[in-house]
């Protein structure tokens, strides 16, 4: 997906009119048209703003990478005493296989909580159905 491309699907999966986009960044309607259709490239300031409203790197925003979060949200508290820049770092400091094993042992855990949540969403609507 290249910029304008990203810029849309954000817009529209949070159901905001260019219009609305417009006004909120202090842009015209056509300077988000055009960026949108790959017309024209906003400028670095531009870029940043987007970044801010929709709460994306630039990083993500530019196409450097496919990871969303902003930078600063890095360092968000994960558990009492990690952050996710040090469990990344952790993982980077492992060897390619130790890696691959945490990454099949995180989608187990991610599908046994999938699960939990579903026999928790089904025995709490069966409970509703009696």
């Amino acid at each position: 997906m290249n910029l304008g491309e990203k810029l849309y699907w954000l817009r529209t999966e949070r159901g905001i009119y260019q219009k609305e986009l417009a006004a909120e960044l202090h842009l015209s309607i056509s300077a988000i048209s055009s960026y949108e259709n790959g017309v024209h490239s906003p400028d670095i300031k531009t870029v940043e703003k987007f970044a801010k409203f929709f709460n994306v790197s630039t990083d993500y925003l530019l196409g450097r990478t496919e990871c969303m979060m902003p930078i600063e949200d890095m360092n968000k508290k994960l558990m009492d005493q990690y952050n996710l820049t040090q469990i990344i770092n952790t993982m980077l400091e492992l060897s390619p296989k130790s890696r691959q094993d945490a990454a099949d042992h995180a989608n187990i855990l991610k599908a046994a909580q999938s699960i939990a949540k579903s026999n928790d969403f089904n025995i709490k609507d069966e409970k509703r159905k009696s």
